[in-house]
């Protein structure tokens, strides 16, 4: 599975730590004492480590995924572990056994979780258990730190800290045999935009340390001594790609307007201030969908009224006039956070997530409006509700809104009283409603990720049914359609902010099936401007009018190949 994109071919690394044999014996009860504090002093050298991680991924990367380590502080800090440690000290157990034996115990719970995302964090305990054991030890793994040329890394796992030591003037790329699109490791190569590819298996035991190998991130191939043949095909592919991204900065002041000058609106979507440079940078045309959740994530928990209407205010000045859409906290699914408020459930996608989390707790989703609001007036900001699946939703969540309003008129606190309000369409029943709820909303924005998945019941995180989960499916298309002509139908645009809005093949589709903005991430703007400004709209109404009569999602995609390769061949190269 390719969890990163990018392509690239260079030396294999083989990054194979051994396993320190930590061996169980009794000490003496006058060793006691001096193995607790080598325990407290691995403990203060581990914390080290991990703090000069962090800080080196924010530099690389963000705050947020920086923040994926925090897990491994915690750990540290949990007073329940460092507890069980000294315990099995003072009953005479070596210092290395007790904290392998109790820190193996949580990963064994952890893994046998039913649930992926948690599952998966067994292996943050055991990436904690394995440096402190290194540093009881004086032991020493292998390191990606240890490079001084460029290498592809291959691995049967990397754990976060090793991804977030990686500098990207070594690593050009990994692989691994095991891993998700879900795991820290490949949240954290999207991050720092190394090329990756996870789910190899027995990789490690055919590849040898100096093979030439090539990574294609975007469709998941790893290729291992190509042929000339194969070096030639994915070196002009590269090629074409730099060349390419350097013609696509000249598009940044330029309208996404196709060549018979229909105009559409090209934003952005982000998940906090650190982004909005590379809006700028890219030339979107405002921000079509602001992730507000990952203020949430970041903070672990509820963020107060005055900390959020900073960051919404700082992004509204910084991109005005230009529109802010702030989506109201989308917690659930595959993004939870700790607290009473936040239970784990069996099948967080179809749970109490996004719009429904908030009418359940309207406190804090009062809070989160009142910042939106007072955000309002230093800018054009945009409010919008995710997961809608009937009116009462939109009903509840406006009523809440007004008292938002009256609070802040008592209190004489400025604010737009006429904010436009917009609703995520990505649910099949907001969908076959979507006549009756564009009566009450001033916009729609479809969101496909969910709605694909929604639509035809496949986990889009889940590698054995990854190969239904289909964009160009014509259940997908007519969703699309309907949702469009019924947003028309009362006056009211509609936007489409899913990773389908990304792809430079379906741009012309979605152009010929109404659509009137596109959001996508900052990096993508340039090649979805180029993609808008190479065909007509006479061209992707027709496209959109085939398309529409296709039995199977591969006609469609067939359809919108052959005018990708008409209208902008070079896109093609690098896809």
């Amino acid at each position: 599975m390719g969890v990163s994109p990018g392509v690239v071919i260079g030396p294999a690394y083989l990054l194979m730590p051994e396993s320190v044999c930590v061996v169980r014996h009794k000490i003496s009860k006058d060793a006691v004492y001096g193995d607790i504090e080598r325990f407290e002093d691995a403990l203060i050298e581990t914390r080290q480590q991990i703090k000069e991680l962090q800080s080196n991924l924010e530099q690389n990367a963000t705050v947020q995924e920086a923040s994926i380590l925090d897990a491994h502080l915690m750990a540290l800090d949990d007073h329940v572990f460092v507890g069980n440690v000294i315990k099995k000290i003072e009953a005479q157990t070596n210092v290395e056994a007790a904290v392998s034996e109790v820190l193996e115990s949580y990963a064994k719970i952890l893994s046998s979780v039913d649930d992926e995302y948690l599952s998966e964090r067994s292996a943050d305990v055991r990436d904690v258990a394995r440096r402190m054991i290194n540093n009881l030890t004086k032991a020493t793994d292998a390191s990606v730190l240890d490079l001084r040329h460029k290498h592809v890394v291959i691995a049967r796992d990397l754990s976060p800290s090793e991804t977030a030591g990686m500098r990207k003037d070594m690593v050009i790329g990994f692989a691994t045999e095991v891993g998700s699109p879900t795991s820290h490791s490949a949240v954290m190569a999207r991050a720092l935009e190394i090329p990756a590819v996870v789910c190899l298996h027995d990789v490690s035991k055919i590849v040898e340390p100096g093979d030439e190998v090539l990574i294609d991130g975007n469709k998941g191939f790893f290729i291992i001594n190509p042929t000339p043949e194969q070096m030639e095909k994915y070196g002009r592919v590269e090629k074409a790609r730099k060349t390419i991204e350097r013609g696509l900065v000249t598009l940044q002041h330029k309208p996404a307007e196709t060549t018979d000058g229909y105009r559409i609106t090209l934003s952005a979507n982000t998940e906090g201030l650190q982004e909005v440079d590379a809006v700028l940078r890219h030339g979107a045309e405002g921000v079509g969908l602001f992730r507000s959740e990952y203020l949430y994530l970041a903070a672990k928990g509820c963020i107060d009224e005055e900390s959020q209407t900073a960051v919404y205010t700082q992004v509204a000045e910084r991109l005005s006039p230009a529109p802010v859409i702030i989506r109201t906290m989308d917690i659930g699914g595959d993004k939870m956070l700790d607290g009473p408020h936040f239970e784990r459930e069996s099948n967080p996608f179809l749970g109490c997530r996004s719009i429904r989390l908030s009418l359940l707790y309207p406190k804090p989703f009062k809070i989160q409006l009142r910042s939106i609001l007072r955000a309002s007036v230093h800018g054009n900001v945009k409010l919008m509700y995710p997961m809608i699946s009937n009116i009462n939703e939109i009903i509840q969540a406006n009523e809440i809104l007004e008292e938002a309003k009256r609070e802040l008129a008592a209190e004489k606190v400025p604010f737009k009283k006429d904010i436009e309000v917009g609703i995520m369409v990505e649910i099949p029943a907001a969908v076959m409603t979507a006549d009756v709820l564009a009566q009450h909303v001033d916009f729609f924005s479809i969101g496909t990720n969910d709605l694909i998945q929604y639509t035809l019941a496949v986990d889009r995180v889940n590698e054995r049914v990854a190969y239904l989960y289909e964009p160009t499916h014509p259940a997908v298309l007519k969703l699309i359609k309907q949702t469009v002509d019924a947003g028309h139908k009362h006056g009211i645009w509609v936007g489409l902010c899913g990773e389908m809005a990304a792809d430079p093949m379906l741009v012309s589709l979605l152009l010929g099936l109404g659509i009137d903005e596109l959001s996508v991430s900052p990096a993508a703007v340039p090649m979805i401007k180029d993609s808008i400004r190479s065909v007509s709209f006479v061209q992707a109404k027709e496209l959109a009018e085939k398309s529409l009569k296709c039995q199977t999602g591969d006609e469609v995609l067939g359809l919108c190949r052959k005018l990708t390769n008409k209208v902008a061949p070079e896109l093609m190269e690098i896809m």
